[in-house]
């Protein structure tokens, strides 16, 4: 089950498969709104609840795929279901390589759309709660003192408070110390625990 909040977006410069589409969301009980051009779609507030672009690929102006390239540059990441009359194979395996849900050729069944619309709603809504949680660790994370962050960076390698305490040339007291105040603070019931976090913030780092 998605949402009740979600909504999908429907760009295409068709009003009539615009309205059969969102016709057939509001069906199902999903929320669309309707764009005619990416340019509608960029100008209009998007909400902060789960979900999904399903977007035409030959459009005036800018095209689908190049419309896909410039959100993931630009980071936005919604999920997109491309639609067309005119696809071909070399143009769904960019569009699909670039991260689309799905590639659909019109006509397509109604079922098609809709199964690829909830994948893509369910997509968004995962990915906001792994955002979420990142920027409530990284909240976390930035409360911790200098030196506790180093303490936390040595904690999480595997090595013991003594070891700890010598490479920092502090005391082995010292090292405990700010150890109980890592796991409180990062609100961490194990190292098992604080592991995971240190690697989420380490690969988030990395991007």
């Amino acid at each position: 089950m998605n949402n009740p909040n979600s909504v999908v977006y429907i760009v295409d410069d068709d009003s009539s498969v615009r309205d059969a589409i969102s016709n057939l969301l509001e069906s199902v009980g999903l929320r669309a709104q309707t764009f005619g051009s990416t340019e509608e779609f960029l100008a209009a507030p998007r909400s902060e609840a789960p979900s999904c672009l399903v977007l035409d690929v030959m459009l005036p102006g800018m095209r689908g795929l190049e419309f896909q390239e410039m959100l993931k540059k630009n980071g936005i990441t919604i999920p997109i279901i491309f639609i067309t009359a005119h696809g071909d194979i070399p143009m769904t395996s960019k569009a699909m390589k670039a991260g689309a849900i799905e590639f659909l050729a019109k006509p397509f069944p109604k079922e098609d759309l809709l199964a690829a619309i909830h994948r893509g709603l369910q997509l968004d809504e995962t990915n906001r709660a792994h955002y979420s949680e990142l920027v409530s660790l990284q909240s976390r994370f930035e409360q911790l003192s200098p030196r506790e962050k180093e303490v936390m960076n040595l904690v999480v390698t595997g090595i013991i408070n003594k070891q700890i305490a010598g490479q920092l040339g502090i005391s082995e007291v010292t090292v405990k110390i700010h150890r109980r105040q890592v796991m409180e603070k990062m609100n961490a019931e194990s190292l098992a625990d604080l592991v995971r976090m240190s690697d989420k913030l380490k690969i988030q780092m990395q991007k």
